[in-house]
């Protein structure tokens, strides 16, 4: 089990343990989301009627994210996923990988939470020379030949009592090669609030932190920081990229 940080700042935390940076690049940021999360319960943990209920957020849920990385001068891409009750993993991850080479982003740091866990590892296998480092919020990390459901099952979860509807995304195994992203710098965030925090410490007891490629932080809140915690998370976001030896204002 790794050490855990406790709160304090993220950004201190991560300058304090990786030193100086060393290069000067742009980091391009892609925000993959996990289930669609409503505008009912958006409006419930931000405690602001920010969107009329009984409608779903998509990518729009990093939004606060986004903005804070944008200032910084950074691109940030934050796709809303198509439909998972039509379209399985793989259509999701052909979506991110579409969208990275349109935009032609590049050093990119690219961030999975919950089920977007599973897309960015695939995305991560087939274009492991345009991730420049992979950040696991609160998300599954899975084994080759593990669907979302079955980690969800390995946690002690009841997939179908978890999920609603019948998403195909979530059952499809995902196949994908370990070496392609084993150069990669990684992290992982657990939420120590987070409803998930069975599933969350089953990825963190899989994961080698003795591997000085991945890194482990916390942050005190549930499942959604982009609602209760967007300040800490976007410095959190920001402590990588200096992490990484990126400027945020230089040109390209």
């Amino acid at each position: 089990m790794p050490v855990a940080f406790t709160y304090r700042s993220p950004l201190a935390v991560v300058c304090s343990l990786f030193g100086e940076i060393r290069r000067k690049k742009v980091a391009d940021y892609v925000l993959v989301p996990g289930g669609s999360i409503s505008t009912d319960t958006w409006n419930r943990l931000t405690n602001r009627n920010e969107y009329p209920d009984g409608e779903y957020l998509g990518g729009k849920y990093w939004k606060y994210i986004a903005a804070g990385l944008e200032k910084r001068g950074h691109r940030v891409c934050a796709p809303t996923l198509k439909d998972e009750n039509v379209n399985n993993l793989s259509d999701h991850i052909d979506q991110v990988c579409s969208m990275i080479l349109t935009a032609d982003l590049k050093n990119v740091i690219l961030v999975g939470h919950s089920y977007g866990g599973m897309v960015v590892t695939g995305v991560a296998d087939r274009m492991p020379e345009r991730i420049e480092m992979l950040v696991y919020l609160d998300a599954d990390f899975p084994d080759p030949g593990q669907s979302l459901f079955d980690i969800l099952e390995a946690a002690g979860f009841n997939p179908v009592e978890v999920v609603e509807g019948d998403p195909v995304a979530y059952t499809e195994k995902l196949f994908y090669n370990p070496e392609n992203l084993k150069p990669l710098s990684k992290a992982y965030i657990v939420c120590t609030e987070s409803e998930f925090r069975p599933a969350t410490d089953l990825m963190v007891q899989q994961i080698d932190f003795d591997d000085r490629n991945w890194n482990y932080f916390e942050l005190p809140t549930n499942h959604f920081p982009q609602a209760t915690m967007p300040d800490e998370l976007t410095e959190l976001f920001l402590g990588f990229e200096k992490l990484r030896g990126f400027q945020g204002n230089e040109t390209r």
